[in-house]
């Protein structure tokens, strides 16, 4: 599972050839949740309500780029990686 972007401790990975709906794993110390990618809703797990909070603006900022990234895992290419939350 490759790392795409790491920022206030918060780590996003994608996984290769992973299942629909487009989608990515925050995780935050013992904390991991799953996010979609077209919404930015939490549909797996849980985050604090902080770190959510970055994670959601973050993929809004990014969703381009996170689209494109699950285009390259669907086909199993390297990923790009994506600019940290500043």
């Amino acid at each position: 599972m490759p790392r795409v972007a790491h920022f206030y401790g918060i780590a996003i990975y994608m996984y290769y050839r992973d299942h629909a709906p487009p989608h990515f794993h925050a995780i935050y110390g013992e904390h991991e949740a799953v996010f979609d990618i077209a919404t930015t809703e939490l549909t797996e797990g849980n985050l604090p309500r902080r770190v959510r909070t970055l994670v959601i603006e973050w993929a809004e900022a990014h969703r381009n780029e996170l689209e494109h990234n699950w285009e390259l895992a669907r086909v199993g290419h390297p990923l790009d990686a994506i600019a940290p939350l500043e």
